[in-house]
């Protein structure tokens, strides 16, 4: 099956992306929605830009939409990106984990458009999908955080099996989400199995605001480098 993977650059979609490849579907297109509100109910918001080299890296066509970022009008927004291509693939990928706000959501716009709605992380142990997904060389960064327990040194930090204790410690303490999937931390992915190239990041700042204590990191430069043997 040809499918459209909605995809932010995150570890859930990249992953999402992955599974659904070694199933066997191919990957036509990469839809990434550019939401005009930082406090998005739908869409990731940090490091977007990046997702144009990890297109260029996994070599699959972008599409590239804007919304509006307001609740709601949302849907309308993802339906007509994917009204673009509906002709052109049979199934749309989401990395939805949890959320039913977002589930359901993406499963009436694929039901309106009469396309299979695709979520191969629904349901699924988060901590266990973060160990596997170390397992398979996925390099995974934070790059933004909003939670308590998550801190300005979290930003930039490399995802590893200490860290997911503590991301496991933190779900006990305070409740947050394992995947983050309630907004409490967002990633980037820099290399990964479905990656022909890597990318490395030569420039970047923390953004921090005490009085909320959350923050995000702030690319400034970027390159796709060959990966290390």
């Amino acid at each position: 099956m040809e499918v459209a993977v909605l995809f932010t650059g995150g570890k859930d979609s990249v992953f999402s992306a992955y599974l659904v490849n070694k199933e066997g579907h191919e990957l036509k297109y990469l839809v990434t929605i550019f939401p005009r509100r930082k406090d998005s109910w739908m869409f990731h918001h940090p490091a977007l830009e990046i997702t144009k080299l990890q297109a260029e890296a996994m070599g699959v066509k972008q599409l590239i939409a804007e919304s509006s970022g307001e609740k709601e009008k949302e849907l309308e927004d993802l339906m007509k990106a994917l009204e673009k291509i509906k002709n052109e693939v049979e199934g749309v990928v989401s990395g939805a984990i949890a959320s039913q706000y977002q589930k359901r959501r993406i499963d009436n716009v694929c039901q309106k458009l009469k396309l299979k709605s695709l979520a191969p992380l629904w349901g699924k142990d988060p901590l266990l999908l973060l160990k596997k997904e170390l397992e398979l060389g996925f390099e995974i960064i934070f790059v933004s955080v909003s939670a308590l327990g998550l801190t300005k040194k979290w930003l930039g930090k490399k995802i590893n099996n200490e860290v997911i204790k503590r991301i496991s410690f933190l779900n006990k303490k305070y409740g947050l989400h394992p995947s983050g999937e309630g907004g409490e931390y967002e990633t980037l992915i820099l290399d990964c199995p479905l990656f022909k190239e890597r990318i490395e990041i030569l420039e970047a700042q923390p953004v921090w605001d005490e009085k909320s204590l959350r923050g995000y990191l702030e690319i400034k430069k970027v390159k796709l480098l060959p990966k290390q043997i």
